[in-house]
């Protein structure tokens, strides 16, 4: 298992990354500006990692893009809360635009006052539509083991961007919906994620060490 002293970057980042997409909405609550440092940004790696894999540090709430010459795109997402988080490396075997969403019987069992609705089933046969009171956001990459299993984790987008840089969701990682749609477009099938070990939650953008 890859730990997080594994996959490091400089301390101060090379460029600020602008996200080329429109903003995409959001349901929950009034306007939401994220904070200026939660916003994709270039930096440059310590170590030789390939281009084009993805490396999630829930420790630190980074998600990186891996670029040629060392460099990568850094993103701020919301992970897994306690127990929920999942290390590992897979393999993203589906991609999906605004998706379906449906919870998961551990999902039910586990948050009966979230979920409890849906224990008879939900109201539309295949799961809830996408759209933008979607949980899933805008865009989803849905995470599969070597073997090809679908393991229901997800990197996905948010209806409640507040949620972004904190360990709040059921085992999936998330963006804000314009950089979830920003990295989709990057992201083939097959790409190789890598979920770094959770040790202990750091503050959101402290260089991996």
């Amino acid at each position: 298992m890859i730990n997080r002293r594994q996959f490091s970057v400089t301390g101060v980042a090379a460029a600020l990354y602008s996200a080329a997409t429109p903003a995409l909405a959001h349901e929950r609550g009034e306007p939401y500006i994220l904070p200026e440092e939660f916003m994709p940004r270039v930096v440059r790696l310590k170590t030789e990692i390939p281009a084009g894999e993805i490396h999630v540090n829930p420790n630190n709430f980074t998600l990186y893009w891996t670029l040629e010459n060392n460099r990568a795109i850094r993103y701020t997402p919301g992970v897994g809360r306690k127990n929920l988080y999942h290390p590992g490396t897979f393999y993203v075997g589906a991609k999906q635009e605004w998706p379906k969403w449906k919870p998961t019987n551990d999902m039910i069992e586990r948050s009966p006052e979230s979920y409890g609705q849906f224990a008879e089933g939900m109201p539309f046969e295949n799961g809830q539509p996408g759209g933008i009171s979607n949980p899933l956001g805008a865009r989803a990459l849905y995470l599969y083991t070597e073997s090809g299993r679908d393991t229901y984790l997800r990197i996905h987008g948010t209806n409640d961007p507040r949620t972004i840089g904190r360990a709040v969701s059921n085992g999936c990682a998330r963006l804000v919906n314009d950089q979830v749609a920003e990295l989709y477009e990057l992201v083939p099938i097959g790409t190789k994620v890598v979920l770094y070990e959770k040790i202990g939650a750091g503050p959101a953008h402290k260089d991996i060490s």
